[in-house]
């Protein structure tokens, strides 16, 4: 015989198995992701207008040093962002 207690548990476990992430995790996974991307965004450039000139300024220390940290943390953050256990609220 059913009872009210089950039925509404069984209810329970249906809604809590839909998605593997909470909003919150998306909300992660997306920042996670503009950081990746400013990292990208910080390697551009440094291009020399004539092909026979070498340019410089593709060894700077944004684009050699600076954003591939940059896109490192935002890998590191995207792991994290999964990883993270969502709330039950």
């Amino acid at each position: 015989m059913l009872t009210k207690e089950k039925v509404l548990k069984d209810t329970t476990q249906e809604q809590d198995e839909g998605f593997a992430f909470g909003k919150q995790n998306y909300r992660l996974m997306a920042i996670g992701f503009a950081i990746i991307v400013l990292g990208f965004i910080l390697m551009t450039g440094g291009a020399s207008e004539d092909p026979n000139v070498f340019n410089e300024e593709i060894f700077s220390f944004r684009r050699i040093t600076l954003a591939p940290l940059i896109v490192l943390a935002g890998f590191i953050f995207e792991i994290w962002a999964i990883m993270k256990k969502p709330n039950n609220n």
